[in-house]
């Protein structure tokens, strides 16, 4: 719950605490500190990680209670909130703040009985929500129903449930106009920036393109961190409307435009935890598309021994789990099955994904064609969406406006919009501390492990380390010779710097082969 109203004279009903800031960043969870000697605490049986009610100026928050002995904390006569809940009661510290048991969230019930796999209903689900988007539950209480929705297997009504609910939460956009597009890659792919290559094209050619992204859940980096690098993507509601209206499109981050908010809440668990499940993924995709405007979305599938989605048959179920939602809820979906068997362009993390962006935009010589043409197909079935052009013209089109230079002014006219930052995609930033990984022997690469280098490039400190990550030197296909260089390793620290070094001495995630062993993976486009 940020800081809501509520009638002043309640806040003189207890005897008030001073309001301290206490400087920990707690992730998307208000959490509030009493001493333990505080008589407030004795006696009104307050126990360590309840929920507590603080008041104070008209404003109140929930927040998750934390109890301490050091006073150098906070002693007995203050209360102290962390920084995210200082920030949603936005009252300056030293005021007078008043501290109440919460009552405990009324979807509870609910929450234990998906907890015992039984079924759940839409009010079930809408409650929950709502109680999720309002900071009523508690950590632990976010992680039982986010481990209850992944171990149970909602089944398809469900997972619209929970898709409706959490569009139906928070803001949502109207544009006014028709078509709104929007695309979307379920992830799992190193260094699979299309989005910041999309948006600028279908932009430019005059479709809107409200595109809001999220940032790294258990990757290297997502689209918002990588735009980060050339941008600000902290865009107020306001401010983000009309950036849409004026340049067509955007590339901003979707938790601070306050678009499905619950989903922002559920994924602070789910990326410690490293769960993604298949429901939670499309009431997490559909839900923010839908707020955001959209009408009509491309999702992109990737299928890979190493992505997310392993095989056809199980890209061809997920794909009939987001028609059936996306429909429901009055979405036209286009999806596209694509190659995930190696990552895109050369480098995962913020900068060096960066770098291969504005690299295609520019023409540049030495700009990975695998993110380019990907890139373009998948500009030219967004452009598609337009009833004016026809099946099949669109990846034309989309080449047209990239070789232009259209795509790239458009670009930077939507990162100066931004709050843009200088950056050369010539000598980016990268982190201070490297070391290559060559090549065993002479062979053939047949294989590259996406999981092994995102992990490699998440232990060198990617994506909080924006200069961080793995910048490749060869594909699945290539000849290599003993001592040859595969890859090289940025971090910020010497300490992450040891850590990716012992995970790639492991495993450094290449497999070397004869040219008859390689595979072709067939997908559908």
């Amino acid at each position: 719950m940020t800081g809501s109203k509520t009638p002043a004279v309640l806040d003189d009903a207890l005897s008030p605490l001073a309001l301290k800031r206490v400087g920990i960043d707690t992730y998307r969870e208000n959490v509030a500190y009493l001493h333990r000697d505080c008589d407030l605490y004795r006696a009104e049986g307050f126990q360590a990680l309840s929920k507590v009610e603080v008041r104070a100026n008209g404003q109140r928050i929930l927040a998750s209670l934390n109890v301490v002995d050091d006073p150098a904390i906070v002693d007995c006569q203050q209360l102290g909130l962390s920084e995210d809940a200082f920030a949603s009661l936005a009252v300056e510290e030293g005021r007078a703040v008043s501290v109440f048991q919460a009552e405990p969230p009324a979807s509870i019930p609910a929450l234990h009985r998906k907890i015992s796999g039984e079924r759940l209903t839409r009010e079930d689900f809408r409650a929950i929500v709502q109680d999720i988007a309002e900071l009523r539950y508690s950590k632990i209480e976010l992680t039982a129903f986010v481990v209850a929705c992944d171990l149970g297997e909602m089944d398809r009504e469900e997972i619209y449930y929970l898709s409706d609910a959490m569009c139906r939460v928070g803001r949502r956009l109207d544009w006014h106009e028709h078509p709104v597009v929007d695309k979307h890659c379920i992830g799992g792919i190193p260094g699979n920036r299309t989005s910041m290559l999309v948006v600028p094209i279908v932009a430019a050619y005059g479709l809107l393109c409200p595109k809001t992204s999220s940032r790294a859940i258990t990757s290297p980096a997502g689209t918002a961190d990588t735009m980060e690098v050339l941008a600000n993507v902290d865009l107020p509601f306001d401010e983000l409307e009309t950036l849409v209206r004026t340049h067509r499109g955007c590339l901003a981050w979707g938790g601070t435009s306050q678009l499905s908010p619950a989903d922002d809440v559920l994924i602070s668990v789910e990326r410690p935890l490293s769960i993604d499940s298949p429901g939670q993924m499309v009431a997490s995709i559909l839900s923010k598309k839908v707020a955001a405007g959209s009408s009509h979305l491309l999702l992109d599938i990737p299928v890979g021994p190493h992505a997310k989605v392993r095989s056809m048959p199980e890209a061809r179920r997920l794909r009939k789990l987001f028609e059936f939602v996306a429909a429901r809820m009055g979405l036209t979906l286009d999806v596209v099955v694509t190659d995930g068997s190696q990552p895109i362009g050369r480098g995962i993390g913020p900068v060096l994904e960066a770098r291969d962006v504005m690299q295609v935009l520019t023409n540049h010589p030495e700009a990975p064609m695998d993110l380019r043409q990907k890139s373009l197909r998948l500009a030219g079935r967004m452009l598609e969406f337009d009833p004016d052009v026809r099946g099949g013209d669109g990846f034309g089109i989309a080449r047209d406006i990239l070789d232009s230079g259209r795509a790239l002014e458009r670009m930077q006219a939507i990162i100066e919009a931004q709050g843009g930052k200088p950056f050369d995609p010539d000598s980016p930033p990268l982190a201070p501390h490297g070391f290559e990984v060559v090549a065993p022997d002479d062979g053939v690469v047949i294989g590259i492990d996406n999981l092994k280098l995102a992990r490699i490039a998440r232990l060198a400190g990617a994506p909080k380390a924006a200069g961080a990550g793995v910048d490749m030197a060869v594909r699945i296909g290539d000849e290599v010779k003993a001592g040859q260089r595969l890859y090289t390793v940025y971090a910020a620290f010497r300490n992450e710097l040891a850590l990716a070094h012992q995970s790639s001495e492991r495993d450094s995630g290449f497999t070397l082969g004869h040219r008859d062993q390689l595979t072709r993976l067939n997908v559908e486009m």
